[in-house]
């Protein structure tokens, strides 16, 4: 726990200064530091035999959907799309491997791992709202307390098991934790950050997004299951990897995001 505790703290002293101080454009970083890390690791994960190749590819299209994001909005993100899904296709045809199955198998490898990572991009989007750094902090706080809590709780507490068959540690317990202290992160971040949250707006997100962030997690952990890896990988020492650290988020950012825009807006 130690080990867990000091990596968080110096992942925490590194990140949140710049997001604070560092402007829009400190975000825009970060997330592209993380899409390099996490399509690394997701490469290895999906194509142990090849990930070399499978990460310059990931990098290409995953980036090049990020950064019309970035640059020209959802539209210009949905342009990008119709170019690369096409070209994966293509991609695959052209290098199926020894067996023909296998394609249709890449092909989902590929498109998964683009869109599911490539939705960090919307943490980029979120700063770029009105009072957006209220918004980034309340996809961590709802992403961090919800992980936190859910550990606590399942830690002293938890006795019925949530999903045993991906991830034999959760519990029922854990979740009630998580989800209870996800909802006063997301009113702590009201009363210091975003004024335009009412009450019910935290008890929605803080909820919501919480059980969505679960589902997140179970998400992750089901993959690697399927790709038989116990950590996504080994960047966090006492968490594994980055990916197993903001899968969560991966989740919570583009409900919010759409939340943000479409409630709220």
């Amino acid at each position: 726990m130690i080990t867990r505790i000091l990596a968080a703290v110096v992942g925490l002293g590194l990140l949140i200064p710049t997001v604070v101080y560092g402007g829009v454009h400190a975000i825009d970083v970060w997330v592209g530091i993380g899409l390099v890390l996490c399509l690394d690791e997701y490469s290895r994960m999906a194509f142990p035999g090849d990930h070399r190749v499978a990460l310059v590819w990931l990098l290409t299209g995953a980036g090049g959907i990020v950064t019309a994001l970035l640059a020209g909005g959802p539209d210009a993100a949905v342009g990008a799309v119709c170019l690369v899904v096409p070209a994966t296709m293509g991609f695959v045809t052209l290098r199926p491997g020894e067996r023909l199955q296998s394609g249709a198998d890449a092909l989902g490898r590929y498109v998964l791992g683009m869109s599911w990572i490539g939705l960090l991009g919307t943490l980029a989007l979120l700063r770029r709202l009105d009072g957006g750094l209220g918004w980034v902090f309340l996809v961590l706080a709802i992403s961090w307390c919800g992980d936190t809590g859910g550990y606590f709780a399942g830690r002293f507490f938890g006795r019925r098991k949530l999903y045993p068959r991906v991830s034999p540690k959760k519990t029922w317990e854990g979740v009630a934790g998580g989800l209870g202290l996800a909802t006063l992160g997301a009113f702590a971040i009201r009363e210091t950050m975003l004024p335009v949250l009412t009450p019910l707006d935290c008890v929605i997100l803080g909820l919501g997004l919480a059980g969505a962030a679960v589902l997140g997690d179970l998400s992750e952990s089901l993959l690697k299951r399927a790709y038989e890896v116990k950590d996504s990988g080994w960047i966090m020492p006492g968490h594994g990897g980055l990916l197993d650290r903001i899968d969560s988020v991966l989740f919570v950012a583009p409900l919010l995001y759409g939340y943000a825009v479409f409630v709220k807006g």
